[in-house]
């Protein structure tokens, strides 16, 4: 399933790493995919949305 979030606050390389990280946390096998000039991640994931919203919001990150 695809989940489409608008992240705040990521502005480098590092950002999408920590982000791409928290969600293959909660699902390892998990694709992520960062626009980051656009605040999009794409993620393919049969984890629960709103558990993969809080793993990015735990690494400091607003989503919505």
């Amino acid at each position: 399933m695809q989940h489409v979030f608008e992240v705040q606050g990521m502005t480098c390389g590092h950002c999408e790493k920590s982000v791409t990280q928290a969600v293959q946390r909660l699902d390892p096998q998990a694709g992520v995919q960062i626009e980051r000039a656009q605040n999009r991640v794409v993620v393919d994931s049969s984890a629960d949305k709103a558990a993969l919203a809080a793993a990015i919001q735990e690494e400091g990150y607003a989503v919505r």
